[in-house]
């Protein structure tokens, strides 16, 4: 299965620990990672306005890198998301040819897929990979 993390999924992963760095733990190996420098570029932002961004979270952080096939996301023809600032993670799913994306931002968890893309929560991803569904 082809999956992009949103950045609130991988901060959560990476700086706040728990249940997000399960799923993460539960995907690497089992599926193809999506990112694109764009996602890198905000998720680094968020971690250092937060002060999340000690020796721990950067080792993490490299290692998801290192798991993660870049794509440069495609540019969606009009606005799809109620927040203008979302439509470059369906941009990178479109570019990996994502089956998933798995978010916690409900401006794109209320549009439940996008051109064939399920978008879905963390909790949902992890049942779904506990069925071993694609």
């Amino acid at each position: 299965m082809r999956v992009v993390f949103d950045t609130n999924v991988l901060y959560s992963a990476l700086a706040a620990k728990g249940f997000c760095e399960e799923v993460l733990d539960e995907t690497v190996g089992d599926s193809v990672i999506v990112w694109s420098h764009a996602m890198r570029n905000e998720l680094e932002t968020v971690l250092a306005r937060r002060h999340k961004s000690g020796p721990a979270t950067q080792a993490a952080l490299a290692a998801y890198i290192e798991v993660c096939e870049f794509v440069e996301p495609e540019r969606l023809p009009k606005r799809v998301c109620r927040d203008k600032n979302d439509d470059f993670v369906l941009g990178t799913a479109l570019a990996g040819k994502a089956e998933v994306v798995v978010t916690g931002d409900n401006d794109l968890l209320s549009l439940k897929e996008y051109r064939g893309i399920r978008i879905i929560s963390p909790r949902q991803f992890l049942e779904l990979l506990d069925r071993g569904l694609s």
